[in-house]
Formats: structure tokens, C-alpha cells, sequence
């Protein structure tokens, strides 16, 4: 490229764009939001307790609340209760359905606590408490 090109540029061939107006397609029907159910949210608290750094409490927090979301989805309180059921109980006083929700916790909060933990280092006291709010 030089001085003429650069300050005197040619003229590009321009691209003719259709810009009449289109039908819409027959398919395509409005989005009525009454239609739509919302997701029901789930009210729960996590708290990390025995940690001696105050700095990093929250961002742990939530990936632990964030891990468990995903590994439980809206199951999170019914399976606190059933985990808190089976561990105040005998196996012959609960359902099948308890058993297997309080088998999904504890699989749920190792892996939450895992990446609650992963960027704390090891605290040999410090665990995660849930609470149902």
C-alpha cells in the first residue's frame, strides 16, 4: 500500500441488502408468560463455621450453595430431612425413598464440600452448616 492508496482509497464494490419487509412465519406464536410456571426456589442457608479466614467465608459459601443446587436441584431441603431422619433413626423407620434421598445428601454435600474447600487449604474443624429457612 502506498501514500495514494492509503489517503485515497477506492471505492469498494458495495453489497446490495434486501431490507423489504418478510412475513413472518405462521409458527411463530407470541410468548404469553402466564403460560410459564416459575421454579420454585428453595430456602435454605450455608453458613461455614470453624474457618479462621473471615475474607474468603463467602466465596466458599457459595460454591458450596452452588455445587449442591446442582446435585440436588429443588431436592435440597427434602433431603436434608431425610438424611437428619435416617441419622436420628433406625433403617427399618424409614421409607425406600428416604433411603435413597438421604444416600443423594450425603453424596451432594462431599461434593459440594469439596468445592466449598477447594481454594481454602485444609482446616481440619471447619464444615459447612445447612439450615432450612
Amino acid at each position: 500500500m502506498n501514500q495514494a492508496e492509503l489517503f485515497f482509497p477506492r471505492p469498494v464494490h458495495q453489497v446490495r441488502i434486501d431490507t423489504a419487509p418478510q412475513e413472518e412465519p405462521e409458527d411463530d406464536a407470541p410468548f404469553v408468560f402466564e403460560d410459564s410456571r416459575p421454579e420454585p426456589r428453595v430456602s435454605y442457608t450455608v453458613r461455614l463455621l470453624d474457618y479462621p479466614a473471615v475474607d474468603a467465608l463467602k466465596v466458599a459459601e457459595q460454591r458450596f450453595r452452588r455445587e449442591l443446587d446442582k446435585q440436588l436441584g429443588c431436592d435440597v431441603v427434602p433431603a436434608l430431612r431425610a438424611f437428619q431422619n435416617a441419622s436420628e433413626s433406625g433403617e427399618s423407620d424409614l421409607t425406600k425413598d428416604e433411603i435413597a434421598m438421604a444416600k443423594r445428601w450425603a453424596k451432594a454435600y462431599d461434593a459440594a464440600r469439596t468445592a466449598g474447600f477447594r481454594d481454602l487449604g485444609d482446616a481440619d474443624e471447619a464444615y459447612f452448616e445447612v439450615r432450612h429457612v
